[in-house]
């Protein structure tokens, strides 16, 4: 008997699940993501796996048997007590978990609705599973889908419209704690995709002064040239945070790298003027006793949520629409999913078939061989090949009883197009 096809499903934890907390104990850092992929799959209970993780969320898919290794997996790899993510873990088997994806991918599941970034993060997901060989046939294909699904929700609804990013909401916080940006200095501390976005936000204010810090100085000093700054080295942020007004922080370290210590040292430096302080970073950037200073506005990913809220009800007509599209080729998806398990009867049927033939024309070649008449080996040759196929369909009938011939008069109906009382 040939092993079934494993079903896919999706593990996750998400903002909408679980508080920053709980998210950035499972959190992926990007350059241990391949070890980690080699890692799930090496007992082969996980035959494909993806891992996606975000600072909203760290989501595992799987084509797999079962779900439960993978629960296991998480729990042993992050070192955490099963019972303590537990009830902030969702589960999406088949269909959920391809509607899942779609919606992700479309950015219907992100904390702003519509955003774009997360498409690229998943992208990036996946061009790791890819390197890594943990991609194959089912995921590969559930993720093409997904992009494809994404690209028609954004070319034919407006989710994408008039959106509040998590860069726009960072500013709006930041305009209500200063009266003007234009007289402000600004820390960006990463180089990645998060904090270009915020930067082009940020500097559209024109600030008074703009500075990159990030561990390879180089990548920070091409993002700072785009924006009139200047670059440093990460471990120099104790000598400057205190000559700025505004930190941005987001970088994959597992660790925090800004301390209740130093930010104390730099209030005390300021003479106590406010400092607005942003961290978008899962694990976080910034200790989260920083925020219970006096002189500090302290915000995380999770504290964004409320900023961005406002923007959903403009955007309610298009998710209706999105979700439209979602439904429709989830059932698409599926559709191709339900065909790959046909494959192996449809070739299995074939084989037989062709031995069939084979068989029958050898007999026809020794029956010329020996002078018989054309005409009747081909009309023997025809008599007996159909006699071969339709044998053990029809015996099938012949012994069926009750309901059992019934249904199995209907399924021969259908797949020899035949018409009742013809």
């Amino acid at each position: 008997m040939r092993p079934p096809n494993p079903v896919i499903f999706t593990l996750g934890i998400n903002h909408h699940s679980a508080p920053l907390a709980i998210r950035e104990r499972v959190a992926f850092h990007a350059e241990k993501l391949h070890q980690a992929l080699a890692d799930l799959t090496h007992s082969g209970r996980v035959r494909e796996a993806a891992i996606l993780s975000t600072c909203n969320r760290t989501e595992i898919y799987c084509a797999a048997e079962t779900p439960e290794a993978v629960v296991d997996w998480l729990t042993r790899y992050h070192q955490v007590e099963r019972g303590e993510i537990a009830p902030y873990l969702y589960l999406h088997d088949q269909p959920e978990a391809v509607r899942h994806a779609f919606r992700v991918a479309s950015g219907l599941d992100s904390m702003v609705i519509g955003e774009p970034q997360i498409l690229g993060q998943m992208k990036e997901a996946v061009r790791v599973a890819e390197e890594s060989g943990t991609l194959g046939t089912q995921l590969h294909k559930l993720f093409q889908r997904s992009f494809s699904v994404a690209k028609e929700v954004r070319s034919t609804t407006a989710i994408g419209a008039n959106i509040v990013s998590m860069a726009a909401a960072a500013v709006h916080l930041a305009e209500r704690i200063f009266e003007s940006l234009a007289t402000q200095r600004i820390l960006f501390i990463g180089a990645g995709e998060m904090i270009e976005l915020c930067a082009a936000h940020f500097c559209a204010r024109q600030p008074k002064l703009v500075t990159i810090a990030n561990r390879t100085v180089e990548r920070g000093r091409a993002l700072a040239e785009r924006f009139n700054g200047t670059a440093i080295r990460l471990d120099e942020l104790g000598d400057h945070i205190a000559q700025h007004d505004i930190v941005v922080s987001c970088t994959a370290s597992p660790l925090p790298i800004i301390g209740l210590g130093m930010v104390e040292r730099a209030i005390k430096a300021r003479r106590h003027r406010p400092m607005f302080m942003v961290d978008l970073a899962v694990p976080r950037d910034i200790e989260e006793e920083v925020g219970e200073l006096d002189d500090v506005f302290l915000y995380t990913v999770d504290d964004l949520a409320n900023v961005v809220e406002s923007g959903l009800e403009s955007r309610q007509a298009a998710v209706v629409e999105a979700e439209t599209i979602i439904t429709n080729r989830v059932q698409d998806f599926l559709g191709w999913l339900g065909a790959r398990d046909t494959v192996p009867v449809i070739r299995s049927l074939r084989d037989s078939a062709e031995r069939m033939r084979r068989h029958e024309i050898e007999h026809a070649l020794k029956l010329l061989a020996r002078g018989e008449a054309p005409e009747k080996v081909i009309e023997q040759l025809s008599q007996r090949l159909i006699n071969k196929f339709l044998h053990a369909p029809t015996q099938t009938l012949n012994f069926a009883e009750g309901a059992d011939r019934a249904d199995l008069q209907t399924l021969t109906e259908r797949l020899f197009h035949l018409h009742s009382g013809e």
